[in-house]
């Protein structure tokens, strides 16, 4: 019986809507059933979220917090991500990629083989001098406008700003120095503070490489602990690795 029905529909007329009458043509067009039906579930869709929002509003706690309230901003009616810091400089980046650990160890030693060698010949006697050390002599009143500090520590004049390595008088009437014009001491001025601002700029490469260093370990280590997830106690940045501890577990 069914398949007559079918049969039936087949060659019945396709109902059509009427369009919009000419006399009302400047109404604009006439709304057909699937435009009302997609206006109608436009409308109750957005009814429902309003009413939605509505709920949620009323069930709020006032004390309510989270995180993504302080790492986010509304721009122009959008949230954005608040942008976070990069934990790597440019250059770790790329030699943590190009780079194996043993690499950057190898450099690390030679670096710090070469501070230690530049340290023992440079004294680091300026570093000394610019300390905030102070030394206090007491002296009577009557003495205090004539009293001669060169004279009190038995020095000359000129190596008084000296922490360290102050000769005395008598010391310096037993060397014979050799005279050094202007121009010698000018030149021998110049090349301490290249050998100084050498030793500053390996300095900071020293500690750089032992970042990367740290930073390095510390993945390897992450990777190993796929059961037990150690918790982060610290957050990382350029110039420190992220600390973690680890859960204790123990030997077999």
């Amino acid at each position: 019986m069914s398949s007559w029905k079918k049969a039936a529909k087949a060659n019945q007329k396709t109902h059509k809507e009427r369009h919009q009458p000419e006399s009302r043509k400047h109404l604009g067009l006439l709304e057909k059933k699937k435009d009302y039906k997609k206006r109608a579930d436009d409308y109750h869709e957005k009814g429902e979220t309003l009413k939605l929002l509505r709920k949620r509003t009323l069930d709020k706690n006032p004390d309510e917090f989270y995180y993504h309230m302080i790492n986010s901003k509304v721009k122009k009616g959008e949230h954005y991500e608040k942008e976070k810091e990069d934990e790597h400089t440019p250059e770790q980046v790329k030699l943590m990629q190009t780079q194996d650990i043993k690499y950057i160890n190898m450099k690390r030693t030679i670096e710090s083989r070469w501070i230690n060698r530049m340290q023992a010949q440079l004294h680091m006697t300026d570093i000394a001098d610019a300390t905030p050390n102070k030394h206090t002599f007491f002296v009577d009143e009557g003495e205090e406008k004539d009293f001669d500090l060169a004279k009190r520590l038995d020095t000359h004049p000129a190596f008084l700003g000296r922490k360290t390595n102050r000769p005395r008088i008598s010391d310096l009437d037993k060397l014979n120095l050799p005279e050094i014009d202007e121009k010698t001491l000018e030149s021998m001025k110049k090349k301490k503070e290249k050998l100084y601002n050498e030793l500053s700029k390996r300095i900071e490469r020293e500690k750089e490489l032992m970042v990367i260093q740290r930073k390095m370990e510390l993945k390897r280590h992450l990777q190993d602990a796929k059961e037990l997830k150690p918790k982060r106690v610290k957050k990382g940045s350029k110039s420190a690795a992220p600390e973690y501890k680890f859960q204790y577990v123990r030997k077999k």
